[in-house]
């Protein structure tokens, strides 16, 4: 016996629960959801499941609300936990929270939703292996149940990146591990030594836990580009004067040109980078769809990570504690293209290419994959993926990455045909939209398809004006 639902969410982590309390908060009628996840806890994902302090948001508090309409409701929210009582409320919206805070706020949002709501939503612990088209709708595969749904949205969140050399099949837990296995990295002892590969916001984390357990050893960080992550300004910039939509007309090099300049010029006038940084914020999406394909294939293969150090930013104080480990001479940055993993007894063998064409090889405890996140669905290792693929109810995305969606995030098949009842949200638009994986685009992404799925069409023209004002609102 199957059961039926309206709604189908696959996948329960901040993408999923977002969806799931716009859905619950716009239902105006019944309505049976069913939210698919597997982990015990909703709301996680690899970001938030962190239960450790150190690790922090990258986004001010003021600006991590994950209702549209309602720009403060994360600061109201953490305003009343204990601890915060007390702290004046611009600190505090300037200020950035624990991780674990988050995966709170938004279940007990969730929790709200359900009770409020005319709606029912029922989690189905149980992860989705299969996806069939069956009686105008959909049949879903999850562990030893069978879900029929009449529409369903995929929210599979972020998967990891495998290490991308030779001889990382040989390696295994604890020599190898993955930088969000954070009971792995807390695991690490004080005097090993570690290679931590990528220098992205992963890294971050990794290196943050092991200086909260007191560790002493070396520690080594190897990337292609060398490059780490940058910070916020100290306090909110904003140049409100930048003309964005002139880089529309531009190509990859002359919008970074354009936006060099414009750094300068802000900077002449007391800004920091960042205040430009800030007003490209709200137009990431309608950049990347003004470039034409080669020109996004150009931004791939030479701006990327530059953009990513500026454009995701960290704490202050998380830069802060990753100077004061560089100042204290354990921490060794390597500019080098890993090549080789040989697994020894006693350690792991680590071999890599510089820029200059010499050897660099390096003998380590413990070596933490922090390439970051896989974007090619292909290599995602996802069953469900995989069939949707293989069963041509989508193909891969542009440039190979993410799944191919028209502008709405309707799934495209291998026709390219978009399917209104097969939606996708998070990260697997990064090929359509590129800036997708942040809360500021999930929670419009979650908006805008429950009000696309639950407004009749005939009603869509007299929409009322609190819905308007929700559906204009730009990403903070």
């Amino acid at each position: 016996m199957q059961s039926r639902y309206d709604i189908a969410i696959v996948g329960g982590g901040a993408a999923g629960v977002l969806a799931a309390i716009q859905l619950l908060r716009q239902a105006r009628g019944p309505l049976a959801i069913a939210l698919l996840e597997p982990a015990p806890r909703l709301a996680e994902g690899v970001a938030y499941s962190t239960a450790r302090g150190e690790h922090l948001l990258n986004v001010p508090t003021g600006r991590m609300s994950a209702l549209p309409e309602q720009p403060e409701d994360f600061l109201d929210w953490l305003a009343t936990r204990p601890g915060h009582a007390d702290q004046p409320r611009e600190a505090l919206a300037a200020g950035f929270a624990p991780r674990r805070d988050y995966a709170h706020y938004l279940r007990e949002r969730l929790r709200q939703a359900m009770a409020a709501s005319p709606a029912r939503l029922d989690v189905v612990p149980h992860r989705a292996g299969a996806l069939l088209r069956a009686d105008g709708g959909w049949t879903i595969e999850a562990g030893p149940e069978r879900i029929a749904a009449r529409r369903v949205l995929l929210a599979a969140g972020n998967a990891p990146r495998p290490l991308p050399v030779r001889g990382s099949g040989a390696l295994a837990k604890p020599r190898l591990i993955d930088a969000w296995d954070y009971d792995g990295i807390a695991a690490i002892g004080p005097e090993a030594s570690v290679c931590i590969v990528g220098t992205g916001l992963s890294m971050a984390d990794a290196l943050l836990t092991l200086a909260a357990n007191g560790h002493r050893g070396q520690v080594h960080l190897l990337s292609r580009h060398g490059l780490l992550p940058l910070a916020h300004a100290p306090a909110h910039a904003l140049d409100e004067g930048f003309e964005v939509e002139s880089l529309h007309a531009l190509g990859t090099r002359a919008r970074l040109r354009a936006i060099r300049a414009r750094v300068r010029d802000a900077g002449q006038h007391g800004l920091p980078w960042q205040g430009v940084m800030e007003r490209l914020r709200p137009h990431g999406r309608a950049l990347w769809r003004s470039l034409p394909a080669a020109e996004q294939r150009r931004f791939l293969r030479h701006a990327r990570r530059a953009w990513d150090i500026h454009r995701h930013r960290v704490a202050p104080q998380v830069q802060a504690a990753l100077q004061a480990l560089h100042d204290s001479g354990r921490l060794h940055l390597h500019r080098a293209r890993l090549d080789l993993a040989v697994a020894g007894q006693r350690c792991v063998q680590l071999g890599a290419r510089t820029r200059d064409g010499r050897t660099l090889v390096l003998d380590v405890d413990h070596v933490v994959n922090a390439t970051g996140l896989e974007l090619r669905v292909q290599a995602m290792r996802n069953p469900l993926l995989d069939r949707l693929l293989g069963e041509g109810h989508a193909c891969p995305g542009a440039h190979g990455i993410g799944l191919a969606s028209d502008g709405d995030g309707r799934l495209l098949d291998a026709d390219r045909r978009p399917q209104d009842d097969l939606r996708v949200i998070g990260s697997l638009r990064i090929g359509q939209d590129w800036e997708t994986i942040a809360v500021p685009e999930l929670r419009m992404q979650a908006e805008a398809v429950a009000r696309d799925w639950l407004t009749p069409k005939t009603a869509r023209p007299g929409l009322c004006a609190a819905v308007r004002r929700a559906a204009a609102t730009p990403p903070r």
